[in-house]
């Protein structure tokens, strides 16, 4: 009896040890690398980065290459404020990401000038500051000298999903709109198609 509860106790420590020199030795393996931030990403079929970039590509290319916008922006840079985009999608995509690179590109093309309208309250509260007389007035920003936005860039996300036994069909449509804020006219609009397909494997395969 002694003997087989030596037994028991020499197979328990054996496998105690094994299992924390396992854990140290995957701790101590894993390899962290650098990848491609533009490469196609097929990890799951849901939204992705490369998604993400298609659409962004897509808008701005649209944009600036559609003849009544290419007139407008001869001679000047108009100002646009980012609206919202409406998820309608059954995934929690965060909407704002795909707006921040779409208004990235569009700035960087040297063509729009961006208002920032999320950070009003935090303007206010600075601009408030430096006209409490605690700031050299010679270089206080004054109240009701900023510039309205002549365009808004807003739209919707939405998606379709069907599966069939092992398959599955996700189908993305990304639109995005420009309004003119003082007419109310859309002057551009586009959209962006998406379709991923994925298949699960056999049990066992």
């Amino acid at each position: 009896m002694k003997q087989f509860q030596k037994f028991i106790i020499s197979v328990f420590s054996i496998i105690v040890v094994f299992s924390v020199v396992g854990c140290a030795s995957t701790g101590s393996t894993a390899k962290v690398s650098y990848g491609d931030p533009t490469a196609v990403e097929t990890t799951t079929i849901d939204f992705g980065s490369s998604d993400l970039q298609q659409i962004a590509q897509s808008m701005v290319d649209s944009m600036l290459t559609f003849p009544p916008i290419v007139q407008a922006t001869t001679d000047r840079r108009p100002v646009i404020c980012v609206g919202y985009i409406k998820n309608k999608t059954r995934e929690h995509i965060d909407t704002e990401s795909i707006t921040d690179t779409i208004s990235t590109k569009l700035l960087q093309s040297g063509k729009f000038r961006f208002v920032d309208r999320s950070r009003a309250n935090e303007l206010l509260d600075e601009l408030k500051y430096q006209e409490s007389g605690l700031v050299d007035d010679s270089t206080a920003a004054k109240i009701g000298h900023q510039i309205g936005a002549e365009y808004m860039l807003y739209g919707n996300f939405s998606s379709i999903e069907k599966t069939a036994g092992r398959e599955k069909d996700l189908y993305y449509k990304f639109t995005l709109k420009l309004m003119n804020v003082e007419t109310g006219i859309i002057e551009w609009q586009d959209e962006k198609e998406i379709r991923k397909g994925a298949k699960r494997p056999l049990v066992g395969m």
